[in-house]
C-alpha cells in the first residue's frame, strides 16, 4: 500500500511539471499556485469564461432576495479569478449572486398554486432562447454520461417541499445542508440573515459543490423570507420543541412545506415562531435533547422524501415542461463555457433572423 501511495505521488508530481513545461512553452499565463487542470486546458484551448456575457444573462435582482448557483470544483476558472470559492462569500454578497442565474425567473404572483421559479426563456442580449434552443446549443458539449446523469437528477426534483436556515453562525454547517438538500432531491433553499461583518472559514469541501445544483435564496430578515413563501402556497413548519409541536412522522409532506432549522446555538428565533404555521421535531429516544443542525435537517429531508414517496409513489414531481426547463438550467450550469457557447449560438441565430440588404 505503501509503495502504491508513493507511486501515486510520483505520478502526480510528474504530471504538474509536465503541465508546467507546456504551459511555459505556450506561454500560457498562471497567476495562481493553485490553477485547476481543467482551467489550464482551457486557457489552452481558448475557453476563456467572458464574465461580460455572464452579467447580460442575469435577472434583475428582486428586493427580497436573490438566486444563486455557486461553481462547484468542476469548474475552476472563475474562482481562480475572483478568489472567492467559499460558500460564505457567495452568501454574503447579495449584489453578486444574481448575476449566476441561468434562465429568467417568473413573477412572484404567477400560479401561487404552485411554485415554480423559472420561465421557458434565456436571455441573451437583445435575443431569448427557448429551454430546446439551449439543450441544442450545449448539445455537442456534454458527455452522455454526463446528460443521463442530468436528466435523473431533474426527474426526482421538487420545489414542493423547501429548507429554510435561519441565523446559523456556522457555514461548515450550512454548507453540510446544502449537500443533504442536493442529495435527497430538494431543489430550493433558503438562507435568512448571513450577517457580513462574521469571518467564516472556508467549506466548500464540506458541500461537495452542491451549492452549485441549488436554487439558493438569500433573505435579509425572516418576516421578509415567510412573507414570499406564503405567496408561493408554502405552508412553514418550524423545528422546535414545544407542547403543541407535532412530530415530523405524523405530517403530510405532499403538501407544500417549509421546514425551518434555527440557530445552533439559540435556535428558531420568537418571530419565526410566531409567524409560522405549526411547530414539528424530530422525536428523541437518548438523553441529548437535540441534534446537531446539519443532522436534524438530514433527517427533516430524508423523512419527506419517504413520506412523499409513499404518498405520491415519487419525491420528484416536476412537470415535463418544468422537467425540460431545469435540465436547460442545469445544463447552462455545467461549466462557465457552457454560457459562452449559448451567446455564440443566440448571435448565430440572430444573424440567421437579420434580413439581407
Amino acid at each position: 500500500m505503501a509503495v502504491c501511495r508513493t507511486l501515486v505521488r510520483t505520478s502526480i508530481s510528474s504530471l504538474q511539471h509536465s503541465l508546467i513545461n507546456i504551459r511555459n512553452r505556450l506561454g500560457v499565463s498562471h497567476t495562481s499556485p493553485n490553477l485547476g487542470l481543467t482551467s489550464f486546458l482551457f486557457q489552452i484551448r481558448g475557453l476563456g469564461f467572458d464574465s461580460k456575457n455572464a452579467s447580460s444573462c442575469s435577472s434583475t435582482t428582486r428586493s427580497y432576495g436573490s438566486s444563486i448557483s455557486a461553481i462547484s470544483p468542476e469548474t475552476t476558472d472563475f474562482f481562480d479569478k475572483t478568489g472567492k470559492d467559499t460558500v460564505g462569500e457567495l452568501l454574503r454578497n447579495r449584489n453578486g449572486v444574481a448575476r449566476f442565474m441561468k434562465m429568467e425567473r417568473k413573477a412572484e404572483n404567477d400560479d401561487p398554486s404552485r411554485w415554480f421559479p423559472y420561465i421557458d426563456m434565456f436571455k441573451s442580449g437583445s435575443l431569448c432562447l427557448t429551454s430546446n434552443e439551449v439543450m441544442e446549443a450545449l448539445d455537442g458539449m456534454i458527455m452522455d454520461v454526463r446528460k443521463e446523469r442530468i436528466r435523473n437528477v431533474v426527474q426526482n426534483r421538487s420545489y414542493s417541499v423547501c429548507l429554510v436556515v435561519e441565523g446559523l453562525s456556522d457555514f461548515g454547517n450550512v454548507s453540510a445542508i446544502f449537500r443533504s438538500a442536493d442529495a435527497l432531491g430538494f431543489q430550493s433553499v433558503h438562507v435568512v440573515s448571513c450577517d457580513n461583518s462574521k469571518r467564516y472559514k472556508d467549506n466548500r469541501h464540506v458541500s461537495m459543490g452542491a451549492e452549485k445544483w441549488l436554487d439558493i435564496e438569500v433573505w435579509n430578515s425572516t418576516k421578509e423570507c415567510f412573507s414570499v413563501l406564503k405567496s408561493r402556497g408554502y405552508r412553514i413548519a418550524t423545528t422546535h420543541l414545544s407542547n403543541d409541536a407535532v412530530s415530523i412522522y405524523d405530517m403530510d409532506w405532499s403538501c407544500p412545506t417549509a421546514i425551518i432549522v434555527g440557530n445552533e446555538n439559540t435556535g428558531i428565533s420568537e418571530e419565526a415562531l410566531e409567524l409560522s404555521d405549526l411547530h414539528c421535531s424530530v422525536p428523541m429516544k437518548g438523553m441529548v435533547d437535540s441534534f446537531n443542525v446539519s443532522v436534524a435537517s438530514g433527517i427533516l429531508m430524508h423523512h419527506a422524501v419517504c413520506d412523499r414517496t409513499n404518498r405520491l409513489g415519487a419525491h420528484g414531481d416536476l412537470s415535463a415542461s418544468e422537467r425540460q426547463i431545469l435540465l436547460a438550467e442545469f445544463s447552462l450550469r455545467h461549466s462557465q463555457t457552457a454560457i459562452s457557447v449559448a451567446h455564440e449560438y443566440a448571435k448565430r441565430k440572430q444573424a440567421l433572423l437579420s434580413p439581407r440588404l
